[in-house]
């Protein structure tokens, strides 16, 4: 064998090798894929304590889910609490669900509001841009408690660049509000809409906000962008 070639193919091959440039395949630049068992996820699914008809769907909490351990790894969000909310469900169901992850226990579930412009009962058109009073998609990290025009509202801050990063200086927000009722479903046939925000029910706004607050992981799913999501 002639070594000399042999440690020169070497070195190519080594050098080649060390000029590979490992991207994210996702917007939220985590450096390093974290692919979760598929028995991880059905296993966590079937332990929330909801029934069955009550539950979100299964993608959503499979993209949530592994989002969620993304942001974890990252130190973007610190707590073990999953908020939930699956806009591909009319706006007269419980769409929003507070999860404990230690547990698997389903905290909350409650109604939640879509923007304006982003459709009547069902959400159909999402934007990141100001004064378009649509909602938008993806992974946040929540941030500060405050005192605003809603009362007790809660800062969100978008993680994913191009689809929600313009949350915070668009003001969207977690906030209660008197539309976000099943009387106002009864006498308008849905629920009422924000003007971007996921907006509850008053009386269920401070319990979430004192749960959610400080760095845990909120997520808005709807299937017609689940590829942008992870």
């Amino acid at each position: 064998m002639n070594y000399k070639i042999f440690f020169l193919f070497v070195f190519v091959l080594l050098t080649s090798f060390s000029n590979i440039s490992i991207k994210p395949k996702n917007n939220l630049n985590i450096t390093e894929t974290i692919k979760l068992p598929g028995s991880k996820v059905i296993s966590s699914y079937n332990e929330l304590n909801i029934n069955s008809d009550k539950k979100p769907s299964f993608e959503s909490f499979s993209i949530a889910l592994e989002g969620f351990y993304k942001l974890k790894e990252k130190g973007l969000v610190t707590k073990d609490i999953l908020t939930l909310i699956d806009f591909s469900k009319s706006s007269n169901t419980k769409r929003l669900w507070v999860i404990d992850l230690t547990t698997n226990e389903v905290l909350f579930n409650t109604l939640v509001a879509h923007g304006k412009n982003t459709g009547e009962e069902f959400a159909n058109y999402f934007s990141n841009k100001a004064e378009s009073f649509q909602s938008s998609l993806g992974f946040y990290a929540t941030a500060e408690v405050y005192i605003g025009k809603h009362g007790l509202s809660l800062r969100l801050d978008g993680l994913q660049k191009g689809l929600n990063d313009k949350a915070r200086e668009r003001a969207v927000v977690v906030h209660g509000a008197d539309y976000v009722s099943e009387s106002f479903i009864k006498n308008h046939k849905r629920l009422g809409r924000s003007q971007g925000c996921p907006a509850l029910p008053v009386e269920m706004n401070k319990k979430i906000i004192n749960v959610i607050k400080e760095r845990s992981c909120l997520f808005i799913y709807h299937p017609s962008k689940s590829s942008l999501f992870i």
